[in-house]
């Protein structure tokens, strides 16, 4: 198995049973097939889930676009204890009648390398520990900031209290600790309502499947590492082709300028990902 598989998850069910489910559509009843999440979702939110399967998982590295879109709501005026809507309230004030203009003025500041911390209702580890487990065992430990990039953020409409955003911005970003933070910027607390996610690097929510979709045809569902790794592609010989499995440099006559390339035999299947040392090809992932 290798592929990847670009899903839509519904709110709801979490990141990790959406894996176990492809287990089942690609028939492995053993739960031994390798699932790599190229960035998990929370329960609550929806959109675009890719996910590595088989050997694809070893792929993951070589994913250089990790940039992030999403559309969430931005609500208003109540603060909650997880920065988003499953929280409980923590404090309510007024929303300022001049918001729409505060809003505008304060985005810009917001775009650009920024300092974020992250919220204690995350999967950032502290001591070993992760900091959900932390926070629903009423313990708050300090976080340091990291920088995140915000590419851009749109303002897609108001209805009373309820912002709709659109935010580009760059992986690791939370965006409910955003929308806190845009909040406060406008005079107020805040929390993120529904969030979805409408791309993740190359894969985006127009060719994003449904479960249902991918279980009436896994085959098809399957997305080639080529079409989610923009390097090139060099074909080898029989005989070049058995050296590179074997784990040996191969010559190559035309040296393509990337650092690393697919490889696959003449028989067009994919033996896996080559470096290129000058004018030869070293094996660097192996799949057959």
């Amino acid at each position: 198995m290798l592929g990847f598989v670009n899903l839509f998850k519904p709110a709801g069910p979490s990141s990790t049973q959406f894996g176990a489910r492809l287990r089942r559509v690609y028939r492995d009843p053993a739960g031994k097939l390798a699932i790599g999440h190229v960035g998990t979702l929370d329960p609550q939110a929806a959109g675009v889930l890719p996910i590595a399967l088989g050997r694809a998982t070893r792929l993951i590295p070589l994913i250089t676009d990790r940039r992030k879109r999403y559309v969430c709501t931005l609500v208003l005026g109540r603060a909650t204890t997880t920065g988003d809507a499953t929280g409980e309230t923590l404090v309510e004030r007024d929303v300022p009648p001049d918001v729409d203009a505060r809003l505008d003025a304060a985005l810009p500041s917001f775009i650009g390398a920024v300092q974020q911390i992250p919220p204690m209702f995350s999967a950032v580890k502290s001591g070993g520990r992760r900091l959900y487990d932390l926070a629903r065992a009423g313990t708050t430990v300090e976080r340091k900031p990291r920088t995140i990039t915000i590419y851009a953020i749109a303002v897609l409409g108001r209805d009373a209290n309820v912002v709709r955003l659109r935010i580009a911005c760059s992986e690791g970003t939370y965006v409910r600790t955003l929308c806190e933070d845009l909040a406060a910027a406008c005079g107020t607390v805040g929390h993120m309502g529904a969030l979805l996610r409408e791309a993740s690097g190359p894969f985006v929510l127009s060719e994003a499947l449904t479960y249902d979709e991918v279980e009436r045809d896994p085959g098809g569902a399957l997305i080639s590492p080529e079409r989610v790794i923009p390097i090139p592609t060099v074909v080898l010989d029989a005989r070049l082709a058995t050296d590179f499995r074997a784990g040996r440099l191969v010559p190559l006559a035309e040296p393509p300028p990337d650092k690393h390339v697919f490889v696959r035999d003449s028989s067009r299947v994919l033996v896996g990902v080559g470096e290129t040392v000058g004018a030869l090809l070293a094996p660097r992932k192996v799949f057959v």
